[in-house]
């Protein structure tokens, strides 16, 4: 039996791609999360195609760097395929014969890679935001409330309005109100 996982970072990410290789290749049982590679954990599905396993299945993922970008939970992953007397194998290093122990170690160096590469998109994002910050560039979602809707909900509530009557009347919650209120 043929086991494939297609790991996805978020729901907008395009999985066509992942998708025909692995069809291409044959695979008959579908296991996808949602989730970042940075590790294993809370990654259901994943745990679930290492789990159901057995003796002469293949465990087949399209690109490496998608199941994880961890070099220790990639190790662990081949383990747990290898004790269940399965094979991995990896369209995108298709060359590396995962059954040798030069090619499990070609796929640790390979999940090493993938982990710094991580490291280095956190990197680059967190300099992005600092640059971002210091031209003045808000991040997150626009204020519900501008600054004249702040004065009036302090002024009415000051009179001695309800929080709920506010809330209703700015179409924000009470605890926004509240919020504005401090």
């Amino acid at each position: 039996m043929l086991h494939w996982i297609r790991p996805v970072s978020t729901l907008r990410q395009d999985l066509e791609r992942q998708l025909r290789a692995l069809k291409w290749y044959g695979c008959d049982l579908v296991f996808s999360d949602k989730a970042s590679g940075k590790t294993v954990a809370g990654r259901p599905d994943l745990e679930a195609a290492l789990t159901q396993l057995d003796e002469g299945d293949e465990f087949v993922i399209a690109e490496w760097d998608r199941a994880t970008r961890s070099m220790w939970d990639g190790l662990q992953i081949i383990k747990r395929v290898i004790e269940s007397k399965a094979v991995i194998r990896v369209l995108d290093r298709s060359c590396i014969d995962l059954s040798t122990p030069m090619g499990q170690g070609f796929m640790a160096l390979f999940s090493a890679v993938a982990e710094d590469e991580r490291q280095r998109i956190v990197k680059r994002t967190h300099e992005g935001r600092q640059v971002a910050h210091e031209r003045g560039v808000k991040m997150g979602r626009k204020p519900k409330l501008n600054a004249k809707q702040v004065a009036e909900i302090r002024q009415r509530l000051a009179d001695g309005e309800k929080t709920r009557d506010l809330g209703d009347s700015y179409g924000v919650s009470r605890a926004t109100v509240a919020r504005v209120g401090v």
